[in-house]
């Protein structure tokens, strides 16, 4: 019998503010200048939805552990500045938050204090504060479930009521090894197909999600 959903547990990055292209096009650039060539499709598949020990992972393994420390100082400095240049929330993110009744939270990939900026910047950081959960805070990133097991103990939720939010290949996988239902937000930059999966609804337009939620 499938349970009703009590929490939503939103990804941050692509989900609610749309950073993802910016993301991008700072990982494209430090490809260039530290001896990596990367094009946008490939840093998606590579690094989109993936934390950043993750990430500095497979830099260190091209291109070796001090070059992995530069990139990772680098792209934090130059992500931050593209976000105070002009980041905004998903669009018809606010209008979807606005129409959810049931209890939500944030399980990200990103840091506590890349949140608090991109939350911030947005505007939506207080809509979630005390709710906010970070890949830091568990042994193993996405696709791992660890992160979204985390979020739901700490919301006090079975994960089989719990219901994610994800616009990454890596995000509905890691739901899915938690045992719980996904919704695949691909009006970002993850193509539909790589969403797609076993309790994966995939949609494209966040007004949708609200009537999605209820339809479970």
């Amino acid at each position: 019998m499938i349970k009703p959903i009590e929490l939503v547990i939103f990804d941050c990055d692509g989900v609610l503010v749309d950073s993802e292209p910016l993301a991008t096009r700072v990982q494209v650039a430090l490809g260039a200048e530290l001896g990596w060539p990367l094009t946008e499709d490939e840093v998606i598949h590579r690094f989109i939805g993936r934390s950043n020990a993750s990430v500095a992972e497979q830099v260190a393994a091209r291109l070796g552990d001090e070059t992995a420390a530069v990139w990772r100082e680098r792209f934090e400095q130059l992500h931050r500045e593209a976000v105070d240049a002009g980041l905004s929330a998903v669009e018809g993110l606010p209008e979807a938050l606005d129409a959810i009744t049931l209890p939500t939270c944030v399980a990200s990939s990103g840091s506590h204090e890349k949140m608090r900026h991109t939350l911030g910047r947005t505007g939506l950081y207080e809509h979630f504060a005390g709710r906010i959960y970070s890949a830091t805070e568990v042994t193993r990133g996405k696709p791992a479930p660890d992160l979204f097991l985390h979020a739901a103990r700490q919301m006090g939720v079975d994960p089989a009521r719990c219901v994610v939010v994800e616009d990454s290949r890596p995000g509905v996988q890691a739901a899915r090894a938690a045992g719980m239902r996904a919704f695949g937000y691909a009006g970002g930059l993850t193509p539909a197909g790589r969403l797609e999966g076993t309790g994966t609804v995939v949609f494209h337009d966040m007004r949708e999600l609200p009537a999605l939620i209820a339809g479970v």
